[in-house]
Parts: C-alpha cells; structure tokens; sequence
C-alpha cells in the first residue's frame, strides 16, 4: 500500500480504527473521516501509537450532515486529487427513534445515505487512481431489512432491529448498483459482512447507555481487528482487481438472499438516494 491514499469513514474506535492502523502499517497514506474532534485526535494518537506511521491524518466529517459532508468532500479533494481506497465503515444502531440534521432516521440516514454522497462526490479521485476501491461494510443484519421507502423516518412501528437491518439491506443493494455503473472502469466496489464485532456501535456516546450490556456479551465477540480482516483483505488483496458487485464473510463471497439480489430495488432506491442527496 505504498503511496496509496486510503479514506476510513467512523475511524475513531473499533474496526475502523483497526482498519486505519493496519493501512498505515503496510505504508498507506490514511485519512480518519471522524465526527467527534475530541475522539478524533485521540484515535489519532493512538493510530500512530500502534502504527508507527506518520501517514495519518484526522479531518472531520459528520455522516449525519449533507452540509457537513459536501464540506468535506471539498476540503478532500482539494487537497488529494487521486484516492486509491474508500472504505465505508461508519455506522450506527439507533436505540430510541432519532433523525439526522436533514430529516432522516439515523440509520438509514448515516450507514447509507451518509455514504451514498459521500461515495458520489469521491468518484472522481476514485477514477482517477490506478485501480479505485471501494469497500462497504454491510452485515448479516441485511437479512432481516426492508427498504419502507414510503416511510423514511420510520414514524411506524420503530425499533432498533427494523432500522438497522434497513439500513444494512441498503448497503448491499447500493454496492451492486453501484458497481453495475461502475463496469468499464477501474473502480471496484464489494460489501462484507464482518461477523458479530465487541465495538461501541449500540452504545450512546452522550449518556453512556448500553455499555454495560456491551462489556457483558463482549467475551462472545470478535476483537475489532477479526472484525476489520476482510474489510482490509477487500481493499488490498491483488487478486481481487476487477472484482466487484460481491458480498463477502471471512474473505470468502457468500451468497446473497433474494432481496438482496433484487434488481429493480436497488435501482429504485437509486434513484431515491439521488433526490434525497439532491445529487440529481
């Protein structure tokens, strides 16, 4: 990963954190994309810490926020024109109801929506490296989701399983279309699964609910750095050039439900995801 540069979206904790220490590790140029400055610059630290890489760098960016990553996406480009990695690994489980600053279930508006403009407004320094990557960290949660286009803030029937197995079902759905739009250049795009992972993801950073049921059932979990394997297999190993469209678990693709699979929903939630970003 020499002279690479590498965007690792929610790096403060957990696999992106891990994500982001293995990438410096093998000599990448990575960019933590964090919302927090204050558990930003610690992760920071800590990612040069185990690293030893000088190749790190903290900017901001709020998944929560078109205007927060439309800013950021700027600042981005300005300044790395070419972007050989993005990982897409943010992402959040929604205890109680909430909505992002745009009006969005917190959800769908952060693990898709977030990185659907995000993704958008980096293609181009996507494109423009020698063979663009980028990885979207699903989960096996898709499995129980609905898309409930009709009802986007989930104003019926909430709960967290429904929001995020939404949210995750989207993923995958915007990694197959995406990488059919993709055909013809050399830009790759695959999803994952990354097993069930002891991180922060359920906890309430504000008042701390849910911690304690996280250290109890963390013995049963993969440590962040398992979790964070097959995210960094995706967007390193040389024998996947040209791959793309492809789910994976353990570094292996797995096959999909048929939900998943369905063609005329992922180009329907295409098309929604372009006018709700205002991308079209």
């Amino acid at each position: 990963m020499q002279g690479k540069t590498v965007l690792v979206t929610g790096a403060n904790s957990g696999m992106g954190l891990a994500t982001t220490v293995e990438m410096a590790r093998r000599g990448a140029t990575v960019i933590m994309a964090c919302r927090s400055l204050k558990r930003g610059e610690e992760a920071l630290a800590e990612a040069v810490r185990q690293s030893g890489s000088s190749q790190i760098r903290l900017m901001l960016c709020d998944l929560a926020s078109f205007d927060s990553i439309r800013a950021f996406a700027g600042a981005f480009t300005a300044e790395y024109p070419v972007l050989d990695v993005l990982i897409n690994n943010a992402g959040v489980v929604a205890l109680k109801r909430e909505l992002t600053a745009d009006g969005y279930e917190l959800d769908l508006g952060v693990n898709h929506l977030g990185h659907f403009l995000l993704t958008h407004l980096l293609l181009d320094n996507l494109k423009a490296a020698e063979q663009g990557r980028i990885v979207v960290v699903a989960s096996g949660a898709y499995k129980i989701g609905k898309l409930y286009l009709e009802d986007h803030t989930l104003s019926r029937g909430f709960n967290p399983a429904k929001a995020y197995g939404r949210s995750k079902l989207a993923n995958i759905l915007f990694t197959r279309e995406l990488a059919a739009r993709l055909k013809g250049t050399q830009v790759t795009v695959n999803s994952l699964h990354p097993g069930a992972v002891g991180t922060s993801i359920g906890v309430n950073r504000e008042t701390g609910f849910g911690r304690r049921v996280l250290k109890l059932v963390s013995y049963f979990f993969l440590t962040p750095e398992q979790g964070a394997d097959t995210a960094i297999y995706l967007a390193t190993a040389p024998e996947l050039d040209g791959v793309s469209g492809q789910y994976y678990y353990r570094r292996k693709i797995k096959e999909l439900t048929p939900r998943a699979e369905d063609t005329e929903a992922a180009a329907r939630l295409w098309k929604w995801s372009l006018e709700q970003t205002g991308l079209e």
